[in-house]
């Protein structure tokens, strides 16, 4: 689709920015690991419960997309099937992740980084622009629409703003990094930061793939479109550095997400319906145990649907549209009650799963019905019991004076 591709990742990077600036100085000061702990502290355990089954499904679809993208890179690299590409790829990450938990993952992210970094911004795009001749004759070789950043579609750029910019703000692999920070400073700067940079990276891959739209017209999948231009352009060494930098990323969202979903389904389902007293060791050993069976599950699932758009649509559609209601309104109107914004999840995530067999997975009305039925379903009910809303306002109070 030409530099109009920026938008993808772009409203990531937006989402990611707005949560530093608009609700990190409102999470804190709560003692949570997940979104779910948050919205439990916040409105009840039934919130928590059903808020961590949406989000550990939503953070299982974000894993889902990675192990396809890496199985993609493999097979294209090294000319493997694709089937098993994913059940490597996946399973490399799945064993440092039962190994090391966050702290793994906290090493393995500064080094992923470090290394797409330099893979993307200092090898792969300069090599891929010089190839075409130059960022001039890049644009000139392009058809026209491709020059332009609304040549994906207005529709398309509202749908990942509706996808992207709020599910990100309601992220929960993105929130468990957030609440590692030591203060609040911390927390806003990082993810403003990570922010600014999603955009720079939008821009680069974009143009990448614009090259290789001009050296490649007779690519079958665009999916492989940035492993098979390495492989063209890229000497050896640098080829190597290039795709492990492919790798980096996808590694770093896999990893995160896997953990994400497991410490969902132990903190806020497992340790709180079933094992109630279980300490610290014996939550390592369950959060391990379910992070093997998540694992499992997602690279099947990887192999079922094989297509990262589907897969990511479908796990942003699903967060934004049930969640970020409920959890955006209730930290900025404390009058929410706990009834309100329970039923209001349960609503929403109904009505997208409902949508999405009327409409298809790629339609962009399911996360707008979401957010709609959650708007009313909270206000309404809210509204509707004065009485609840009083005794709620007593005990935030009571809380806060705690």
């Amino acid at each position: 689709m030409g530099i109009s591709g920026f938008w993808f990742v772009s409203m990531m990077g937006f989402g990611i920015a707005a949560l530093g600036l608009f609700v990190v100085n409102k999470i804190g000061g709560y003692e949570v690991f997940t979104i779910s702990q948050l919205l439990g502290k916040r409105f009840g355990e039934g919130t928590q419960l059903i808020s961590a089954i949406v989000t550990s499904i939503y953070t299982l679809m974000i894993v889902v997309t990675q192990v396809i993208g890496m199985g993609n890179v493999i097979h294209v690299l090294l000319g493997w099937p694709v089937i098993p590409s994913m059940f490597i790829g996946g399973g490399i990450v799945l064993f440092y992740t039962i190994l090391g938990g966050m702290w793994s993952i906290t090493l393995t992210d500064i080094i992923q980084f470090a290394v797409m970094t330099i893979g993307v911004f200092f090898i792969m795009f300069p090599y891929s622009v010089d190839s075409v001749g130059g960022l001039t004759a890049l644009f000139h070789s392009m058809p026209e629409s491709h020059n332009s950043l609304t040549n994906i579609g207005w529709d398309r750029i509202f749908q990942y703003f509706l996808l992207y910019f709020f599910g990100l703000m309601v992220s929960q692999d993105i929130w468990q990094r957030v609440f590692t920070a030591k203060n609040q400073k911390v927390m806003k700067s990082s993810a403003v930061s990570a922010g600014v940079y999603s955009v720079f990276y939008a821009l680069a891959l974009s143009i990448v793939g614009m090259c290789a739209f001009v050296l490649l017209p007779n690519l079958g999948s665009s999916q492989s479109a940035f492993t098979s231009l390495a492989i063209e352009i890229l000497p050896p060494g640098l080829m190597g550095l290039v795709l492990a930098s492919v790798c980096s990323a996808l590694m770093s969202n896999a990893s995160g997400a896997i953990f994400a979903s497991a410490t969902l389904i132990t903190n806020d389902i497992i340790k709180v319906y079933s094992k109630k007293k279980m300490n610290d060791k014996e939550v390592i050993k369950t959060s391990r145990i379910v992070t093997l069976g998540l694992g499992v599950i997602s690279i099947i699932f990887s192999i079922w649907i094989q297509n990262i758009l589907v897969a990511l649509d479908m796990a942003y559609a699903i967060l934004s549209g049930a969640i970020f209601v409920p959890l955006i309104i209730g930290l900025y109107w404390k009058r929410v009650t706990s009834k309100a914004a329970f039923y209001s999840i349960i609503a929403s995530s109904l009505v997208i799963f409902i949508t999405f067999m009327i409409y298809g997975i790629t339609s962009t009305l399911p996360i707008i019905y979401g957010l709609v039925t959650g708007v009313i379903v909270i206000v309404s009910l809210t509204l509707m019991n004065p009485a609840a809303i009083q005794i709620h306002e007593s005990n935030l109070k009571t809380t806060n004076h705690k």
